[in-house]
């Protein structure tokens, strides 16, 4: 293959074509986000990085520095602890030269804070031939990932770009994911910038960014959760969901995490926080309450054993997580206790396998009634009519055209359209399957039904009438009695562990997946008594004071307890906004 010669080794045609595609692209496409002076200074504060050491002597990294947010306030920080030093201009730039690493790939934004980075050498009092010379030393226009760096060290800070896997151009993915073991699943590009900027730190260095917080719960992190366990330490964890960090408005609920490399402290303890305040008053007394020796008070707390090997990272207070770790250890989880999580079907195409029941034009053999998450209305299925097409045979082979002529002349009369999905692609010669297999025996189990995103636990008994769509979780056990256990996963003990599993998406509702279903604790069905069973089915349908009163009885809570769980709920819970 065709390879062209960078600064730093050789890269493949294609991958430096993406490579420049990516620098060209806007802001909003390359994941750009610039951050807020406060929130910068509240940073480099808990990184470390303070004027009243001597700074010069340290190396700090900045891998995506944009408009120089971080590289600019690092940079006077550390003229300031420079200032009583008299050097000869040799000196300066023996002394200077290696303090600082700042790459970026986009052109003009690197212009622009070389620019800045000169003028802020100049007006301290260097030549213009230092002053250029460290600002070359210390900038580089390419691509983090890529490039090479040399040395390690004491700082690495930075607000990482926010870019789905989708839009990097394959080759860019693949050799991203050739280089770095945390690329997992749909992992976000920020994901291997943390990896990267943890193994570019020195002992005892700190990495401290500004980035999404659901690597820390989510499938995607698991690897880098996994690395952080395996070598560095959790120290801050200031969560800012629903604050204002940034000069443009994201989705994203970002947190500021501080991780060290072979940190001394005598135990796994890691102080958090939650704020939406973001002046810099409050950020600097959070700051103080981190880095305090004394033990810390609100908003402040701290925390043993966060990190726990690829385990999502419990954030939430104290008494909370000891609550939830007792469970734990009481209680099997939903699948060690006989119960069977799924999801429901994605087609890749709803507009054509999806429709009215009764409208859709096959043959009866060929289409189910659908669930959707729509039809779940509180503990009950007010179903809206659909259905969908099965192209499935019970042993998974897919319907014979010449066996169902109204099913295929309504494929082929869609044959362009579903040719175009993936999935088709990828199996030219089943080209009108779902992308999920439809099992049809489903619709006759009878089996619990929750949609994904929702502000409190909504969960429906199907007696055995419905598929599930995709968006729709599905429970089914031979050991537990569904009404029952409904009335659990409507409780305010799911609600205690889905909200500490799960991640906020916007307008703070949670994420009812199967990875947080499947971490629920619940006590062995043939452990409950006669009356157990009895008070759960009656209430199963009721208000959630209702159904606490019973579960909490099962679970044998304490008063305390009790209050924790009722707080975590309401915590957990959102109102219904605008008909969601």
């Amino acid at each position: 293959m065709e390879q062209q010669l960078s600064f730093d080794g050789l890269r493949t045609v294609e991958v430096q074509a993406a490579v420049e595609t990516m620098a060209l692209s806007s802001e909003s496409d390359r994941g750009a986000v610039f951050t807020k002076r406060e929130v910068v200074d509240s940073v480099l504060d808990l990184a470390g990085y303070n004027a009243g050491k001597a700074l010069w002597k340290k190396r700090l990294l900045e891998p995506s520095f944009g408009r120089g947010d971080f590289l600019l306030l690092a940079l006077q920080r550390m003229l300031k602890s420079y200032s009583k030093a008299k050097k000869s201009n040799a000196e300066i730039k023996v002394e200077l030269e290696s303090c600082f690493c700042g790459v970026e790939l986009n052109r003009n934004h690197f212009e622009l804070v070389r620019a800045a980075v000169i003028k802020k050498l100049r007006e301290y009092g260097m030549s213009v031939h230092i002053s250029g010379f460290l600002a070359d030393k210390w900038l580089r226009c390419d691509d983090f990932l890529l490039t090479t760096i040399s040395g390690d060290f004491d700082t690495v800070v930075g607000n990482p770009p926010y870019v789905r896997q989708e839009r990097i151009p394959k080759a860019l993915l693949a050799e991203y994911r050739s280089q770095y073991e945390t690329i997992y699943d749909r992992a976000d590009l920020y994901v291997p910038f943390i990896e990267r900027g943890l193994n570019l730190l020195r002992d005892n260095g700190r990495l401290g960014f500004i980035c999404a917080n659901r690597w820390t719960k989510n499938k995607y992190g698991r690897k880098l959760r996994l690395k952080v366990d395996q070598g560095f330490q959790l120290l801050f964890h200031l969560d800012l969901e629903g604050a204002d960090a940034f000069h443009s408005e994201v989705i994203a609920y970002p947190a500021i995490t501080i991780l060290g490399r072979n940190t001394p402290q005598s135990s796994r303890r890691t102080r958090v926080a939650k704020t939406k305040n973001v002046t810099a008053k409050n950020l600097k007394r959070i700051a103080a309450g981190f880095r305090t020796r004394a033990n810390p008070t609100p908003p402040v707390e701290e925390i043993s054993n966060i990190v726990r090997g690829s385990d999502p990272w419990l954030l939430d207070d104290p008494a909370r997580i000891r609550l939830i770790r007792s469970l734990e250890a009481t209680f099997p989880t939903l699948e060690n206790a006989g119960c069977k999580v799924g999801i429901g079907v994605a087609s890749g195409a709803d507009k054509v396998y999806v429709g009215a029941f009764d409208s859709l034009p096959v043959e009866s053999e060929r289409k189910l009634p659908l669930a959707t998450p729509g039809d779940i209305v509180g503990a009950t299925i007010e179903w809206g009519g659909k259905g969908v097409v099965n192209p499935f045979q019970e042993d998974g082979s897919l319907a014979s055209f010449q066996d169902y002529p109204l099913f295929a002349n309504y494929m082929l009369a869609n044959e362009d359209r579903l040719r175009r999905r993936h999935v088709a692609k990828k199996n030219k010669e089943r080209w009108y399957k779902t992308i999920d297999r439809i099992y049809p025996q489903l619709v006759s189990t009878p089996k619990l039904l929750i949609p994904d995103i929702k502000g409190s636990a909504t969960v429906a008994f199907d007696k055995g009438e419905f598929y599930p769509h995709h968006n729709l979780y599905w429970i089914c056990s031979e050991t537990w009695d569904l009404v029952a256990l409904q009335a659990i996963l409507r409780s305010s003990i799911a609600l205690l562990f889905i909200g500490a599993y799960s991640v906020r998406m916007n307008g703070g509702f949670l994420r009812f997946q199967a990875q947080n279903l499947r971490r629920i604790c619940v006590p062995m069905f043939s452990s409950l008594d006669r009356n157990a069973v009895k008070g759960l089915k009656r209430v199963a349908a009721r208000s959630r004071a209702e159904i606490d009163d019973v579960v909490f009885r099962v679970y044998g809570l304490s008063k305390s307890d009790r209050e924790i769980v009722a707080r975590a709920a309401r915590e957990a819970t959102v109102e219904k906004k605008n008909g969601c």
